[in-house]
């Protein structure tokens, strides 16, 4: 039976070890992140790979840095056949990847070289890419920098955000990887290099970005919108009040208005010209300390005062 150290934090990785264990591989362990605090109260909250390896028995592992932790030599003490990876959150050091018997994989969410890094499938959206697709590649010290085993894609639309890409990949990466296994363990599959010429990257978004620029274009702000969407709220000062934006929808009329200011306004309905002449319906907003609601329910509060030509967003700013 092969024997594997898996390594994963968030729901994207939860497939991929349950399909570990049910095909038969030995889980000797599972490495993810120390639980977070969560709410306001701080209370402690499991990553999802932690409920998953707790529900299979498998002795679950948390280092803050794994590179300083008593817990590395326990693991490399394990001598894995196999370390399999899947959105684990931290570098790993080179003696623990060279602990594997035969080798270290990563079902990286993106379509390498393309998106290297910690947000693969936000930048996906965020760009307005026709496609995404999960990599199996070998893990070396650079960053997502290995060979590649195997690769897949899937198309994206408007009707994705990064929970939607992140659910389909999860499972895209989780079959893909369970067909390229056999072959990494006996010894045929081939690895192709990544070209160093095509290599992007997708850090990890900060919290400036998670502000929206209403100097973008409607398209633009609505990728923004949705690469935010569901675990962050992309936000505006919208009338002196900060609000995140849920959902919006781009518009086929154009405006000389000014970015940010109503072009439209009604019982159900708040429309906002954005960069370039192009106009933005915003469909789910959530004000400061309230519950996310629809446009008409805003309207009926809050943007009852609004009128049009009104500037509510400058520039992106107050």
């Amino acid at each position: 039976m092969t024997s594997i150290i898996f390594m994963g934090t968030p729901q994207f990785a939860v497939p991929i070890l349950n399909a570990l264990a049910e095909n038969g591989y030995d889980i000797l362990a599972a490495v993810t992140q120390p639980d977070k605090p969560v709410g306001r109260k701080h209370t402690l909250h499991a990553s999802p790979v932690k409920v998953a390896a707790q529900a299979l028995g498998v002795p679950v592992f948390q280092p803050v840095k794994l590179g300083k932790s008593p817990e590395l030599d326990e693991l490399i003490a394990m001598q894995p056949d196999l370390i399999v990876t899947a959105a684990y959150g931290q570098f790993l050091p080179t003696r623990f990847l060279d602990a594997a018997r035969i080798t270290a994989v990563n079902v990286h969410g993106s379509l390498l070289p393309k998106y290297r890094g910690g947000a693969p499938i936000q930048y996906s959206i965020i760009n307005g890419d026709a496609e995404t697709g999960v990599t199996i590649i070998q893990m070396v010290k650079q960053m997502d920098a290995g060979g590649m085993y195997a690769q897949a894609a899937i198309p994206l639309t408007r009707a994705d955000d990064t929970g939607t890409a992140f659910d389909r990949l999860s499972i895209l990466g989780r079959d893909l990887l369970l067909q390229t296994l056999p072959g990494i363990i006996d010894g045929t599959a081939t690895m192709t290099p990544q070209d160093p010429e095509r290599v992007t990257f997708s850090p990890n978004i900060s919290k400036d970005q998670e502000r929206l620029d209403f100097t973008l274009t409607a398209t633009e702000i609505d990728q923004w919108v949705r690469g935010l969407r569901p675990h962050v709220g992309g936000w505006v000062m919208l009338n002196g009040q900060r609000v995140k934006l849920w959902a919006v929808t781009p518009l086929d009329t154009a405006t000389e208005a000014a970015p940010g200011t109503v072009v439209s306004v009604g019982k159900k309905e708040l429309v906002l010209a954005a960069g370039q002449g192009t106009t933005l319906q915003l469909d789910e907003l959530q004000p400061a300390g309230k519950a996310r609601q629809p446009i008409s329910a805003y309207m009926n509060g809050a943007g009852r005062q609004l009128k049009v030509g009104q500037q509510v967003i400058i520039d992106g700013q107050e």
